[in-house]
């Protein structure tokens, strides 16, 4: 009888594999849905937000110092379209200064030599640009363009933004 005893131990004991429960690959592929889903949305999200953020940087900015161009009730009357042209422009100008700029800007309002500069560049400017540029439609592209001459002139981000009050061309 010990020795069937023995025997029995020493044969190891046939048992029927066991079956993986459905429940548990359900869950386990729920589960990488979720994270899957989730890696998506945060991804998505941020590509987003990345977007708003890098279109908003621009207009974020400390409240600017605002100068009126030329005199205060005319503005600037200047000939435009080449000596050839006896076409006259006049336009209310309007410069959003950045006031850190400690050379160009004085006490709320343009120091002499900023003053002088301004008035040369937007006047060359305006004398310079070609008829077509002065079209309703092309008003935002001349307003960048002034503003990207301006900050050559002053130093980069001196100006925040061009703005035309009025603008009358005969």
């Amino acid at each position: 009888m010990a020795e069937e005893d023995k025997n029995k131990d020493d044969a190891p004991e046939q048992e029927p594999p066991k079956k993986k429960s459905p429940i548990i690959l359900v869950v386990v592929l729920v589960l990488v849905g979720l994270v899957l889903a989730g890696g998506i949305s945060f991804f998505v999200t941020t590509k987003m937000m990345a977007n708003t953020a890098s279109s908003d940087v621009s207009n974020n900015h400390d409240p600017g110092v605002f100068i009126k161009l030329g005199d205060a009730k005319e503005g600037i009357l200047v000939n435009v379209g080449g000596q050839k042209q006896s076409k006259f422009l006049k336009a209310g100008i309007v410069l959003e200064m950045n006031p850190g700029k400690k050379d160009n800007i004085a006490d709320n309002k343009l120091t002499q030599s900023a003053e002088t500069k301004i008035l040369d560049t937007t006047l060359d400017y305006l004398r310079s640009a070609p008829l077509d540029q002065f079209a309703p439609a092309k008003q935002e592209e001349l307003k960048k363009q002034l503003k990207d001459a301006l900050n050559d002139k002053l130093g980069q981000g001196s100006v925040y933004d061009v703005y035309i009050t009025s603008f009358l061309l005969q």
